[in-house]
């Protein structure tokens, strides 16, 4: 973010009102390349690949049906990052989903979709994720237990939160530097887990045995797939998160399709060798009773290393934390810069120039889900509102596609591209409805119809009480912070 300077150099107080024209806050452009990279691959790599491999496994019933379930879940975030590429080319603004949908749909729908992200989706998967990594850190001093005192697993997952709110509130570039860092730190310890596995191949003690019965008891239920996709696509959850920051990219329009390109190729083949090393040194039925998978890989194959599994883990979730806060504070941001949460919310620090109090409210939200909270309950509940939000969004893409013509295109995806995403949304919200209906489902359904009433009593009437310009005046004064405008 950068601040207006006068002639002589010197520079502008920070105003709250700015004219049409005039420059004022904003986000600034220091997330290069490499940072998008790291971004994009660092929201995918965390807990998900330590922790899903038994729920693919058991939704799929063999091992040979889970590896292609694996694959293919790379080849949609693929595709659909490459559909998000192209939206971020036609509305070039941070918030991802929301802005999208804001200027295809209008206010009503986007409004739905903060509503979800904002008040639980993000802060959801940072308290999910903030669980996870406390479950780790905190296993080296259980050993031997099969779960872990829940009292010391919150109080680390909430230090972890406010560590990393810390960082944020900071300076954006310290955070793009920690998730580089934690970046480096995952692919390290997913490729001591691939070579692992080709060690224990080359010295003849691998169990190939699966291979015999590879597809052997392999589901054909359309709920049991879906479920499978949930939890393979939470490992890949997170491909489009640069897409919720494309006010800070440099050269956008360019390093938002080179960062996928590169990063989720990458993270797919991470993955899919890492599942063999898994099936090299355990058998499924081991897969299935282990409460840390690559723990019991870990213990069987590291020996007295084995302790850098969890270490590993604990840096892996943290940097993916660190990326989910990143983005989602800008999401909320966004929506306050557009009147869809409070106007405080879409200020920035006149100094740091970090949205505070988008980072406080994430913040807040994310300590009040994570203590009542586990990691299993909340992973179906975030990939059903996730491919919920992202099929409305692929829509988008095909709505502007058939009713506006010349686009100014910087980068263009085939049209049968976001069809087939879009029904793969379909497939992917309805039919883990159908086959496997659970309570979650109804909760998210629920909650939606709730937005209905707010939007148009807060926002579409403007029913708000007067007492809130006070309040927010008071807030700015006290987290020194001022509006922005946008960066066209």
């Amino acid at each position: 973010m950068e601040r207006s300077e006068e002639r002589d150099g010197s520079e502008k107080p920070a105003k709250q009102e700015h004219r049409s024209g005039e420059p004022g806050l904003r986000l600034k452009r220091e997330i290069g390349l490499w940072s998008a990279v790291s971004i994009t691959a660092g929201s995918m790599i965390g807990s998900g690949i330590f922790m899903s491999p038994q729920g693919v496994l058991v939704y799929m019933g063999s091992a040979g049906a889970s590896l292609i379930v694996w694959a293919i879940c790379g080849l949609l975030a693929l595709l659909g990052s490459l559909c998000y590429a192209e939206m971020g080319s036609l509305v070039p603004e941070s918030g991802g989903d929301y802005a999208y949908i804001l200027r295809t749909f209008g206010s009503l729908p986007a409004f739905l979709v903060i509503y979800m992200f904002v008040l639980v989706g993000r802060p959801a998967a940072i308290a999910a994720i903030s669980l996870s990594f406390a479950e780790y850190v905190l296993a080296p001093f259980y050993p031997g237990c099969s779960s872990l005192p829940q009292s010391p697993v919150k109080i680390v997952a909430s230090f972890c939160i406010l560590l990393l709110l810390l960082i944020n509130f900071w300076s954006s570039r310290m955070s793009t530097v920690v998730m580089n860092v934690c970046m480096a730190a995952k692919v390290f310890s997913l490729i001591v887990i691939v070579v692992g596995g080709v060690v224990v191949l080359a010295q003849g003690y691998s169990r190939t045995d699966f291979l015999l019965s590879a597809f052997h008891n392999t589901t054909n239920q359309a709920g049991r797939i879906g479920m499978a996709f949930y939890q393979g696509l939470w490992s890949f959850d997170g491909w489009a998160n640069i897409n919720t920051v494309a006010e800070e990219l440099k050269n956008p329009k360019q390093n938002l399709v080179w960062a996928v390109m590169i990063a989720i190729p990458l993270v797919t083949i991470l993955y899919v060798l890492v599942n063999i090393s898994y099936l090299l040194v355990m058998s499924p039925s081991e897969i299935l009773s282990s409460d840390a998978i690559a723990v019991t890989w870990g213990n069987q194959v590291l020996g007295s290393l084995a302790w850098l599994v969890p270490v590993a883990v604990a840096l892996s979730t943290f940097g993916t934390v660190n990326a989910v806060f990143f983005s989602g504070s800008r999401v909320c941001y966004a929506a306050a810069r557009e009147g869809h949460m409070p106007q405080i919310m879409s200020m920035i620090h006149v100094n740091r120039l970090t949205p505070v109090p988008a980072l406080i409210f994430t913040t807040a939200v994310a300590l009040v889900l994570a203590f009542p909270g586990s990691f299993s309950l909340f992973v179906n509940f975030l990939s059903f509102m996730s491919w919920l939000i992202s099929g409305t969004t692929f829509g988008c893409l095909l709505y502007l596609r058939i009713k506006t013509k010349n686009l100014p295109h910087a980068y263009k995806v085939p049209t049968f591209i976001p069809a087939i995403m879009v029904l793969v949304s379909l497939y992917l919200v309805l039919a883990p409805i159908i086959g496997q209906p659970q309570k979650e489902f109804l909760y998210i359904f629920l909650f939606v119809l709730s937005g209905f009433p707010v939007y148009f009593l807060l926002f579409h009437f403007r029913c708000q009480p007067k007492c809130i310009q006070t309040v927010t005046m008071h807030l700015q004064l006290l987290l020194e912070v001022a509006p922005t405008t946008k960066d066209n």
